[in-house]
């Protein structure tokens, strides 16, 4: 199943107020007992001002967090105040809808002095992907558009869903980019495992080498015939959010299924050439009867069926000091279902599962401030992750 066509929701029942609780007794990260009892709230972040955000980050601990609107804008919150003027506006290029638009934003691990960052938007002409590099001037609370320079774009006009849509830099400081398989259902295109497609893949650049990008010698597919070198890992279906824990160098990808199961997978952050099975595989079950093989595939670690769930949000591991207790957990939702879920990973399975018991629906993204406290976008509201007070 695709992630449905974006709708405005309300927001959780919690920022009336409401928390919720674990009462799981099982280990905390690094093997600390989770007290029974632990206490998680929503808190309001921006409720108001906000069109379709879709993604959150926050580079620099200097007061800005920056929110990715599918529109076509970055908007800048300084001190919990939304700025009304945008950090940049490529609206007129950017083709928005359902699950087109401009979908996120890396800033550089050196954005401090380079002030270079990157975007991962579907043209207005055709729908394609394109990455694109920015770079903020003397004013740094408003980014030059004339500055954009392309680093990869992918053929995407065929159908409009299946995107992917997140931009990130990994623990190695390259650039990575997760691509959908191209769309509709059951991939009739056969990107999945197209290893000569860009589509239906992770990719990892290296952008401060060659113009615009150089493709790393340590890339698993580098001068093999009908392989692209920037592909990193395959099989993927929509890897709409995905993240990194540099604490412990593990590559969480959160991938949308098709009609049955939705699928965490967990690898070491320097796993290469590792493929995820779509369209052969569909979380753990076999999708393509006529070539269902595991020999070769890597295996989600974590899935769940539909019902009302129907299309996983992938979170972030949670890094923060604010709720020491759930330090090392994975946090995830579901478009549909609007659950937080979390779960820590432990000797190759995922252990201490929660459900923290929120209900709302369109949980579209998670975000991560500089801190490492954790965020939710759902509707045109953001909410914090917070210990009941």
């Amino acid at each position: 199943m695709s992630r449905p066509v974006r709708v405005l929701c309300a927001a959780f029942a919690v920022l009336a107020g409401t928390a919720c609780h674990s009462d799981s007794t099982g280990p905390g990260d690094g093997g600390s007992p989770l007290p029974p009892g632990i206490g998680l709230q929503l808190n309001p972040f921006i409720t108001a001002g906000l069109t379709s955000p879709v993604f959150l980050t926050q580079p620099l601990d200097d007061g800005r967090i920056f929110v990715v609107e599918q529109g076509g804008r970055i908007r800048v919150v300084r001190n919990g105040v939304l700025q009304t003027t945008p950090f940049l506006d490529i609206s007129t290029r950017v083709l928005s809808g359902g699950e087109q638009g401009l979908l996120s934003v890396a800033f550089h691990p050196q954005y401090a002095t380079n002030h270079f960052f990157y975007v991962y938007f579907t043209t207005q002409t055709n729908g394609d992907i394109r990455i694109e590099r920015f770079t903020t001037t003397s004013n740094a609370e408003v980014a030059d558009p004339t500055t954009s320079k392309l680093i990869i774009t992918a053929p995407h006009s065929t159908y409009a869903n299946h995107n992917g849509g997140l931009l990130t830099f990994g623990p190695d400081g390259m650039l990575y980019a997760g691509l959908g398989d191209g769309g509709s259902g059951g991939d009739p295109l056969g990107n999945g495992q197209n290893f000569n497609s860009l589509l239906g893949s992770l990719l990892r650049l290296d952008v401060d080498h060659g113009d615009p990008y150089a493709i790393p010698a340590s890339n698993p597919f580098v001068g093999q015939a009908n392989h692209r070198g920037e592909v990193w890992a395959k099989g993927l279906r929509n890897p709409w959010r995905y993240a990194f824990d540099a604490a412990t160098a593990l590559l969480y990808i959160a991938d949308v299924g098709q009609n049955l199961h939705e699928e965490v997978n967990v690898v070491a952050a320097n796993s290469a050439g590792l493929n995820y099975g779509w369209n052969v595989w569909e979380g753990p079950s076999c999708y393509n009867t006529a070539t269902c093989s595991s020999t070769g595939f890597q295996a989600p670690i974590l899935d769940y069926g539909h019902g009302p769930a129907c299309s996983i949000t992938g979170g972030y591991v949670y890094r923060g000091t604010a709720i020491p207790a759930i330090r090392g957990h994975y946090f995830y939702s579901d478009y549909c279902a609007g659950f937080l879920r979390s779960f820590r990973y432990e000797n190759g399975v995922p252990v201490d599962q929660k459900d923290w018991g929120l209900t709302s629906s369109a949980v579209e993204s998670f975000g991560m401030d500089f801190g490492g406290e954790l965020y939710m976008i759902t509707g045109n509201t953001v909410v914090k992750i917070a210990p009941v007070s």
